[in-house]
């Protein structure tokens, strides 16, 4: 880890704790920073304050988040991504002109590992995993790690980094909004589409935060950029890096892209886009974003398709989870809006069990009808979406329409509907509010529940 004297002596507020926030204290405190966080948490039901008590050497403020704190006079800002600006503390921060920087920043600025980023609407996740998996493949020196957006602080990486190391960063828009100095080696955007505008305002203003990931590219930089979306090929012409394209419709071969069922770097076939273990038009897009990128570094073709025929999916994101009886299984949970469950859809071949339902948001579903209509002969719906969700499906000729409690009561009656060759596919279209704390919780019940009808054990 670089030692840099940036933050030395520097009175830095740490806004939201949580893992990143408690990670960049510590990192801030070993750059000699005099740290202050501030929470919304009071100390008896906040663990990752208590650790910092018990550590000793900060000032912690907490139950409440007001803009008389900045009274104390900071140098700077470290805010979680997840908190707006328009919260009282942070505007109130904004107004003085007090400097607001990500977690990721104070990180990439330390660390010794070359930098790859990756973001953008969908397919973050998967596209970090991949490429993660191929830069540990045919290494003589050092490893590569992941971290960011994928739940991993990056400030609870670096420490452990040098210059033999490769660190693949997945960034949000919300990350990208505090970064000033942010620079990646390799920099990656995946696509755009219209999400997080209730925290962005508009979309020029989102776009523009996706765009932060190139800014500081210079021409020894690499820009991967999905060249099947027009506008992302009119934006790419924004950054000084060399910009390497991806496609899956092969309107640009000079990057990696698919033809007639075979992905390509530039003229070198490199496999059959059947072979990809997880499935799904939207995961040849990844594959071929993770191609470029590893090809950037000179992996070979045999260490890609290593990777791309043994990687079973990010927990959450179409992700294999077992097969009995001929009946594949499939962990979706990930999938919080009707956009991913057409993802998921579309991904599958064979005839769909879908399990499905959540929190009610206030829309309908007739988007999901076609899709329903083309892959799903039966449905198992719960949750505060149910009814709504019966209506799309009746809409569609869904020939079995079946309700039950939850995710994972969902999995006995679908396991009954289906047949040999069928999927078995949670894809909930929902946020699990209703039932279940997080995504995360949700989709590891269905998983228990696959494994308790099965009697098998979840592939890994």
């Amino acid at each position: 880890m670089k030692q840099i004297k940036t933050y030395q002596n520097k009175r830095v507020i740490v806004v939201g704790l949580a893992k990143s926030g408690l990670n960049a204290a510590r990192l801030l405190k070993q750059l000699g920073a005099q740290v202050t966080v501030s929470d919304q948490q009071p100390l008896a039901n906040n663990p990752e304050a208590q650790q910092l008590a018990d550590e000793g050497g900060y000032q912690l403020l907490l139950g409440k988040q007001t803009p008389d704190q900045l009274d104390q006079g900071f140098d700077l800002m470290v805010k979680n991504p997840g908190i707006p600006y328009d919260v009282p503390l942070i505007k109130a921060a904004v107004d003085q002109n007090l400097p607001i920087i990500a977690e990721v920043e104070i990180a990439s600025e330390v660390s010794e590992a070359e930098l790859i980023a990756v973001t953008g609407s969908n397919g973050k996740t998967t596209t970090t995993t991949m490429i993660n998996k191929m830069m540990n493949q045919e290494r003589s020196a050092g490893k590569s790690a992941y971290a960011g957006n994928i739940g991993i602080p990056a400030s609870s990486v670096v420490p452990t980094l040098t210059t033999d190391d490769t660190l693949v960063m997945e960034i949000s828009s919300f990350m990208l909004l505090g970064t000033t100095d942010f620079h990646p080696h390799i920099a990656v955007l995946t696509n755009i589409f219209s999400n997080h505008l209730d925290y962005h305002k508009t979309r020029e203003n989102y776009v523009a935060a996706k765009m932060r990931i190139t800014a500081n590219q210079t021409a020894d930089d690499y820009f991967v950029v999905n060249f099947d979306s027009p506008e992302l090929v009119l934006l790419s012409q924004q950054s000084h890096a060399q910009i390497v394209p991806f496609s899956r419709t092969a309107v640009s071969k000079a990057g990696a892209y698919e033809q007639d069922g075979i992905l390509y770097y530039q003229e070198d076939a490199i496999m059959a886009a059947s072979d990809i273990k997880v499935p799904g038009e939207h995961n040849v897009e990844n594959a071929l974003a993770a191609i470029a990128v590893a090809k950037i570094q000179g992996k070979s073709n045999d260490a890609i398709k290593h990777v791309l025929t043994t990687f079973s999916g990010v927990r959450h994101r179409t992700q294999y989870v077992l097969t009995s009886e001929g009946r594949e299984f499939y962990n979706d949970s990930k999938a919080t809006d009707i956009e991913a469950t057409e993802m998921a859809l579309k991904g599958f071949n064979k005839p769909v069990i879908l399990l499905a339902g959540g929190l009610d948001r206030g829309y309908t579903f007739e988007r999901l009808v076609p899709y329903l209509k083309d892959h799903v002969k039966a449905v198992v719906l719960f949750g505060e979406t149910k009814d709504l969700l019966k209506d799309a499906a009746e809409q569609a000729g869904v020939p079995t329409i079946e309700f039950s409690e939850n995710a994972e009561t969902a999995v006995p009656v679908a396991y009954k509907l289906s047949a040999p060759g069928d999927i078995v596919l949670l894809s909930p279209a929902n946020a699990s509010w209703d039932q279940y704390p997080n995504f995360e919780i949700r989709g590891d019940k269905f998983i228990q529940a696959v494994e308790k009808v099965t009697g098998q054990k979840e592939e890994l």
